[in-house]
């Protein structure tokens, strides 16, 4: 995710890092040279003039900047649920650390500490699954090197360690430790995690119909192309900085929409899960009184993982 301070609109004009610019200038020299053609030929392909204005690409680019919208939209509300998902796995795992430290028996600090340090593997362990890397440092970190091995044959990892917690309590309840009225409470918030769990498993595997994808990407092109044949004869010289600037507009909005729709992604606009996994820890640290490591902050190209 791009965290970038506050700039006046004039710099703003300026900005390369974290806009998507550098990453569509091949297409975007593509469509000068294509724009530099048609002024060089009037027009023409292979001696016969193409016969287009701008009646129609403005028809069609109404209807290409709603489909535009439509995508971007779909995108957005992926990034929005996502965000959603992780907020409320912090709420949740506050909730159940701010429990467990109070309901649990003060000669208990050994089961306090495991099951805190589940809590934030359970966040670690989510954010690898979600961008399929290694979760291993982390989980050994936290949980040591024997759990870690028992959980290394395990697919659903998050939901492994979230299991791992309820024995433990079922398992203090059983010992007449905990009330079966605090183990509702305990079990309430392990829901709502597993449920969290649930909820970005679905946006993770289930992304934009491909068709979708397919169709919007092949009519900003063929718009593109076509768009400085249907210009020359009224802009001249002018078509290649008009039709680069258009090509600019509407190649970007695709790209940062492809971006966006995946939200677990590395990419640049992707969701900081890196940051967010740390503030979950750094917060159910600070509940049980422990040293909290330093808070995750932007690179030098203001991007936040």
């Amino acid at each position: 995710m791009i965290v970038r301070p506050k700039r006046n609109w004039f710099s703003m004009l300026f900005v390369w890092s974290g806009s998507v610019l550098q990453t569509i200038i091949p297409q975007l020299l593509f469509l000068a040279f294509v724009s530099g053609f048609a002024v060089l030929t009037h027009g023409r392909i292979l001696g016969e003039k193409i016969p287009l204005n701008t009646a129609p690409f403005t028809l069609f680019g109404v209807a290409l900047t709603i489909f535009l919208a439509f995508r971007n939209n779909a995108s957005y509300e992926r990034f929005k649920e996502a965000r959603y998902l992780w907020g409320h796995v912090l709420i949740a795992s506050r909730a159940l650390t701010s429990q467990i430290l109070c309901y649990l028996p003060e000669d208990r600090s050994e089961d306090r500490i495991q099951l805190v340090n589940s809590l934030i593997a359970f966040a670690y362990s989510l954010k690898h699954e979600l961008r399929k890397t290694d979760p291993t440092h982390d989980l050994v970190r936290l949980l040591g090197r024997d759990a870690v091995e028992a959980l290394r044959a395990k697919r659903y990892k998050p939901t492994a360690i979230l299991y791992g917690v309820r024995h433990r309590l079922a398992r203090l309840q059983h010992r007449e430790m905990i009330s079966e009225t605090k183990l509702w409470m305990f079990d309430a918030q392990i829901n709502e995690l597993a449920t969290t769990v649930g909820g970005c498993e679905r946006i993770a595997s289930t992304p934009i119909p491909f068709s979708y994808g397919v169709l919007l990407h092949r009519t900003v092109y063929a718009y593109c192309i076509m768009l400085p044949f249907g210009l020359v004869d009224s802009t001249e010289l002018f078509t290649p900085i008009i039709c680069v600037f258009v090509a600019y507009t509407l190649i970007a909005l695709e790209a940062i929409a492809d971006e966006v729709s995946e939200p677990f992604s590395e990419a640049p606009n992707a969701l900081a899960l890196d940051a967010i996994a740390r503030n979950i820890e750094r917060s159910l640290l600070e509940l049980s009184n422990r040293e909290i490591p330093e808070e995750k902050l932007p690179d030098r190209q203001y991007q936040l993982t």
